[in-house]
């Protein structure tokens, strides 16, 4: 059985709906779950799991929230070199900036981006529901 970490951040709840449709697509492909906040992952953490999806919104100018989520991210970029990941996360301005800037990142430190990342423009619809739950299925 797949152990996968879903490590999100959720300011308005909106990424937190989308955390959820990644669990769940973890669980109906019979894959682990295990929901973390940033402050509960870091590097060391990155070896206990098979894969890794990371949720979080677009903040001020299309970047990572900064307080919490990106000092997370800095720490543990450096251990996932040939780790299967994905991202995901609501906006609700701009044009996905803050996603590419991220993927080029996670593909620069030798992550494996393993599907597509998800957006969601504010609340997520049906349609970005469901590609939470085939990105959370995708990493099992």
């Amino acid at each position: 059985m797949s152990k996968v970490a879903v490590v999100y951040w959720s300011g308005t709840g909106n990424t937190q709906i989308m955390a959820d449709a990644v669990e769940e697509g973890i669980k109906e492909k019979g894959g682990e779950a295990v929901l973390l906040g940033p402050d509960s992952f870091g590097a060391a953490d990155v070896a206990s799991y098979d894969a890794i999806a990371f949720g979080c919104p677009a903040m001020g100018a299309e970047v990572l929230e900064e307080a919490e989520y990106q000092p997370m991210w800095d720490d543990v970029k450096g251990a996932l070199s040939g780790k299967k990941i994905a991202l995901f996360g609501s906006y609700g301005w701009g044009d996905g900036e803050w996603m590419r800037n991220w993927e080029d990142d996670a593909r620069d430190c030798g992550a494996e981006l393993v599907v597509d990342s998800v957006m969601a423009n504010n609340e997520p619809d049906d349609e970005a529901k469901e590609a939470c739950k085939a990105l959370g299925a995708a990493l099992v």
